[in-house]
């Protein structure tokens, strides 16, 4: 018979929030493969269980290397544990190429429900969780973080992202470029931990908060785009809009922000439209 796998969530930060089937099967596992041993060292120290089984590393840099030799202790007959640093594997963390191989085995796959930054942050926002989509870190650089942002500069459900501390301010500040400073969001914290923060705005409002420095691990909330309604505006309309309110003294930038806000859409969307009417000499 082979083995089984088990995916087990573990504390995103107050280690008291371990599920008891965690320590069961930290006791009884026959191999653990941890994305950082001396953490799970902590771990195990804080729930004072001893693990009997055999412990390896598995974490992005030896994922490839170290997931077929986990499969054939599956195969074998092993019970594999699965654990990262925090949270449920797979998601934002090693496990996703571990659990593929295993499924195309036929070997058994099932999960230890712990903590989840994505779930906790979302209930703590304040923003609508009845649909939401989970879109991990964005790219570093500037110029792809951007592109990924318009993909998702339309979508109505609410969008949840991890980010670095040290990159929050300029993700933050992109985000308000592309889907608009009053759009709401929240940023958590150091969830669950001693100084557990939740900090709610428009995103130009937390973007200049983040600026000053944040510490932490972050999760980002953003409300999804607002329903425009019965009103639906053609870039004609879009244009002569913001061309009234430059005749009226104000600043492109200001005239676009506004009629954007006004149709409901994203500033970038009104901008090319008057771009594309420059060009076309209208």
């Amino acid at each position: 018979m082979t083995g089984t796998l088990v995916l087990a969530g573990t504390p995103i930060g107050d280690v008291k929030d371990a599920p008891p089937r965690l320590v069961e099967e930290l006791a009884g596992a026959d191999v653990i493969a941890a994305e950082d041993t001396r953490r799970l060292k902590r771990l195990t120290q804080a729930l004072d269980v001893q693990p009997t089984g055999r412990v390896v590393s598995y974490f992005e840099g030896n994922e490839a290397a170290r997931t077929p030799e986990l499969v054939e202790a599956l195969l074998a007959g092993s019970r594999v544990l699965l654990v990262t640093d925090a949270g449920m594997p797979s998601v934002s963390d090693p496990g996703y190429r571990l659990v593929a191989a295993a499924v195309e085995k036929d070997v058994k796959v099932t999960a230890v429900p712990g903590p989840s930054a994505v779930l906790t942050a979302l209930a703590l926002s304040g923003l609508p969780v009845d649909r939401f989509c989970f879109e991990g870190f964005l790219p570093r650089k500037a110029g792809e973080r951007l592109s990924r942002l318009r993909e998702v500069e339309r979508e109505r459900r609410t969008l949840v992202y991890f980010e670095a501390p040290h990159r929050l301010d300029d993700t933050l500040a992109a985000m308000a470029e592309v889907l608009g400073g009053d759009r709401r969001a929240a940023v958590c914290r150091e969830l669950t931990k001693t100084y557990e923060e939740v900090k709610r705005g428009g995103l130009a409002e937390l973007a200049a908060w983040a600026a000053e420095g944040v510490r932490g691990e972050i999760t980002v909330v953003v409300e999804g785009a607002p329903d425009k309604g019965a009103e639906e505006v053609d870039a004609a309309e879009l244009v002569r809009r913001v061309r009234v309110r430059e005749e009226a003294g104000e600043r492109r930038k200001e005239a676009i922000a506004a009629v954007a806000a006004e149709a409901g859409l994203p500033k970038r969307e009104v901008f090319d439209a008057v771009v594309a009417a420059k060009n076309a000499g209208a």
